[in-house]
């Protein structure tokens, strides 16, 4: 029997070559440390930010409000006396699940769609192309705040699934057009013509094949939806108290960023620090696949 792995491109092995060579670089390494030490902050919030004191951001006192730095209160108190680093730890929390999990229902959905457009065309294709240009025709944001100003509960998923729906059309297309520039090559049509389902043909062959551009527009996606999440929060339509998150610490701070800057200042200095570390990540991943770079 043919074997139709032997007829697949043979840039995978490079592509794999190129992305060891990738991990080892100090443009991979630093911002992929920052990124897991953020990862590290939203799983264990309660070890970090108790290491310089009682770690809990609910604990506040008035008396403190809006002192700078002081001993077991590195980042200084916010205008209600709860500790800020306490409060930028936990933020991490709900400002990466939100990017994370927005991504992935926005990376699934155009996953779907896109390679239903790309791989049969015809009817689906024109179905997907126009309900893309129905969603690209809504600002993203001003699409969100519509939607959100009327959900009663604006949890972070709640927050997520709203963005994710909202962040589709553009990855959608890239997928429509790496799985058509996909089927056409000759160990698709062998599989085709071997008489294999369409579904094993689309996991199986065209899919791995086709995502690579994917994977790095969604790693970059990553940073714009915490950045989106932080927006919406700091106009009022994105998270609610009680939860904690770094827009929600923005919008407070720079009410009274005059008089004590630095509640401002470190919830948006941890905000650009994962977007800064999420694009670098995303260019260092570009740059391995890229095929100029993968000799």
């Amino acid at each position: 029997m043919l074997d139709i792995t032997a007829l697949e491109p043979v840039a995978a092995p490079v592509r794999r070559s190129a992305l060891r060579r990738a991990v080892r670089h100090w443009t991979f390494i630093a911002p992929a440390a920052a990124l897991g030490l953020l990862v590290a902050f939203s799983i264990f919030p309660s070890y970090f930010a108790g290491l310089f004191g009682n770690g809990d951001p609910r604990a506040c006192d008035l008396g403190s409000s809006a002192d700078g730095a002081a001993p077991g209160h590195p980042f200084g108190f916010d205008v209600q006396g709860c500790d800020v680093w306490a409060n930028v730890v936990f933020g991490a929390r709900s400002s990466i699940v939100v990017g994370l999990v927005a991504t992935v229902i926005g990376v699934a959905i155009a996953i779907v769609l896109g390679t239903l457009a790309g791989y049969f065309g015809g009817v689906a294709d024109q179905v997907v192309s126009r309900l893309t240009e129905v969603f690209l025709g809504f600002p993203f944001l001003l699409g969100a705040i519509v939607v959100l100003n009327s959900v009663g509960d604006r949890s972070p998923l709640s927050v997520s699934v709203v963005l994710g729906v909202f962040g589709w059309p553009l990855t959608a297309r890239l997928v429509r057009s790496s799985v058509r520039s996909v089927r056409g090559l000759d160990y698709v049509v062998a599989a085709t013509t071997m008489g294999l389902t369409t579904r094993r043909i689309i996991t199986r062959h065209v899919l791995p094949n086709a995502l690579s551009p994917v994977l790095i527009l969604a790693t970059i996606s990553i940073g714009a939806v915490i950045v989106a999440e932080s927006s919406l929060t700091y106009l009022g339509v994105g998270l609610q108290a009680p939860a904690i998150s770094w827009g929600l610490q923005i919008a407070a701070g720079s009410r009274h960023f005059q008089t004590a800057p630095h509640i401002l200042i470190w919830p948006s200095v941890f905000l650009a620090v994962t977007v800064l570390a999420v694009i670098m990540l995303g260019e260092a991943l570009r740059a391995a696949l890229d095929p100029k770079n993968a000799a």
